[in-house]
């Protein structure tokens, strides 16, 4: 392997400046590798916007949020001709493999690229959601977590000085990690997630007993993925790329709930402050492994594959395993969060 390319797809999140590190000092120190930055994911193979990247250029970055690649979500496939879009640029560069860094979305379309066109493809699994299959956990998922933890306890304050019933959103489009784990460790009063059917009779249910105990205020945790009220309908809202906007949900859930219980009710959407700014210790050590584990695996030729967490150990997996399925929270972990509602 001569030149290796590297590229940050979909979403951003806490850590990608790390990998981006592992993998340019990893590759060119240890390996002797040129590496070559992809601006703005999928968009910049597509568009041939590249630039090199050497140890120099990725000093200072391991404790920067945001990706200093840029990222967007055009997709090959979506917006493009598949392997046909980016073969010129990947010519153009003499690339030699490439490492993929990005969410279910990204992975797939690399695993598409990798059997469509022979593309050697390494997968680094990013998303704060932590739902990507094949790996324990992701990197930005920490750092969501704190992120959302803190802002729960600041509301929970008010929530008890206003005796009020406050709800606050966080993300998890189709599943919900961050909702269970900052709403068990805030001690949220009720958690609402993708994988687990709520009823809005049971979620009053248990903020009326709370009042009838003296408890005259109450958090409740949902994440963004979960379905509307049975009979309330939400504006579908699509982004310039075609895929489906989430955030507001909660809205709706809060005004349900304010109807069943007569208790003031207000809402907090967490939204992209989630995403954003310094990660984790603990995010910064998972990204690093995984950049530098993508670089060797580019190295000794093994493609077709995502970098993963099992354990403590750092492994690869084939991209199909990680692309087959979304991972959620398993009811073990839910049920420890219900010992605590009300």
């Amino acid at each position: 392997m001569k030149v290796l390319g590297v590229l940050t797809g979909g979403g951003d999140c806490p850590g990608l400046n790390a990998v981006i590190r592992g993998v340019v000092v990893r590759a060119a120190e240890t390996h002797g590798a040129d590496v070559v930055g992809i601006e703005n994911g999928w968009q910049g193979l597509m568009e041939g916007r590249t630039r090199p990247l050497d140890r120099d250029d990725v000093r200072g970055i391991l404790a920067r949020g945001g990706t200093i690649l840029g990222t967007s979500r055009l997709d090959p496939y979506v917006h493009g001709d598949g392997y046909e879009s980016i073969r010129e640029t990947i010519k153009d560069n003499d690339i030699d493999a490439l490492v993929v860094i990005g969410g279910d979305g990204t992975l797939k379309t690399a695993m598409q690229l990798h059997e469509d066109g022979g593309v050697p493809i390494i997968g680094v699994p990013k998303t704060i959601d932590n739902d990507i299959a094949g790996t324990d956990t992701t990197f930005g998922f920490n750092t969501a977590v704190e992120i959302a933890t803190e802002a729960i306890d600041r509301i929970a304050t008010t929530a008890e000085a206003h005796n009020r019933v406050m709800l606050v959103e966080v993300m998890g489009r189709t599943k919900g990690w961050i909702a269970a784990y900052s709403g068990i460790a805030a001690g949220a009063d009720v958690i609402v997630i993708p994988e687990i059917e709520y009823d809005l009779d049971d979620i009053a249910a248990i903020i009326r007993k709370r009042h009838r105990r003296g408890k005259t205020y109450s958090v409740v945790v949902v994440a963004e993925g979960i379905d509307p009220p049975a009979g309330l309908e939400m504006e579908e809202r699509i982004d310039q790329f075609g895929f489906v906007r989430l955030g507001g949900v909660a809205y709706a859930v809060g005004q349900e709930i304010e109807r069943l219980t007569g208790f003031e009710t207000r809402v907090t959407v967490l939204g992209h402050l989630q995403r954003g700014g310094t990660p984790t210790a603990a995010d910064r050590v998972l990204a690093t492994r995984f950049g530098v584990a993508a670089a060797d695996l580019a190295a000794e030729g093994t493609f077709g594959v995502m970098v993963a967490m099992r354990g403590t150990e750092i492994v690869p997996v084939p991209l199909s395993e990680a692309c087959e399925s979304v991972r959620g929270v398993p009811p073990e972990i839910y049920n420890v969060a219900e010992t605590f509602f009300g």
